[in-house]
């Protein structure tokens, strides 16, 4: 049985209602206090779009859910909120959903971030170091939650250089961390997936998967 090297037990000390998503009531804003600009981006579960909070005029990032299990949603905005303030982890600002569709929507903080294939290869050899250090706080913040992201690749950490902010975003496959527990392993992209995914170890932790 695998069992974490570090914050093993952290959901076991925790109150259920804290790791118990399922149970978890979602409380519903105003969709009307936002309103889309324009399409940046699209996923397998969601579309993603810059918005604007008519509000108060500041720009937010909407991310429009497609049809899931209503659980997945509910993991989903949950552990974003669990993880609320923490060091370089996207904050989620609201969850809507329409009136008619009931479709749900998260609203998040705007990152001015440039395409990591355009902006890698102008980074420095400190730029490098600076932003692997960045993104080990995000991980090591989240695991300290009893939380695995599962999802850890180059189009999931936006990177504003100007201000040298980064902020690890995509929480969709995030799970709590259970010792011993058997999670599935149909989860990373790809290009991106840690070996034991490959051969169907299901009982793996925050450190075995090299994509987190």
């Amino acid at each position: 049985m695998s069992r974490a090297r570090v914050y093993a037990d952290i959901n076991v000390h925790r109150p259920r209602e804290y790791w118990d998503y399922e149970s978890h009531t979602v409380q519903w804003g105003d969709q009307n206090d936002y309103e889309v600009v324009r399409k940046v981006g699209r996923g397998k579960y969601s579309e993603v779009f810059e918005g604007v909070n008519v509000t108060n005029n500041d720009k937010c990032v909407i991310k429009i859910l497609k049809p899931v299990k209503k659980k997945k949603i509910k993991r989903e905005i949950k552990i974003l909120q669990n993880l609320c303030g923490g060091q370089n982890i996207v904050k989620l600002l609201d969850i809507v959903r329409d009136h008619h569709s009931k479709t749900p929507s998260l609203i998040f903080e705007y990152v001015n971030s440039t395409d990591f294939k355009v902006l890698y290869p102008t980074f420095t050899d400190y730029d490098i170091r600076y932003y692997i250090y960045e993104l080990l706080k995000a991980l090591d913040y989240c695991h300290s939650q009893g939380i695995m992201h599962r999802d850890v690749k180059p189009h999931n950490v936006m990177i504003d250089h100007e201000l040298r902010k980064l902020r690890l975003i995509d929480w969709g496959l995030a799970e709590f961390y259970h010792p011993g527990k058997e999670y599935n392993v149909r989860v990373a992209s790809r290009y991106y997936k840690g070996p034991e995914l490959l051969v169907d170890l299901q009982d793996y932790d925050y450190s075995r998967r090299i994509g987190d």
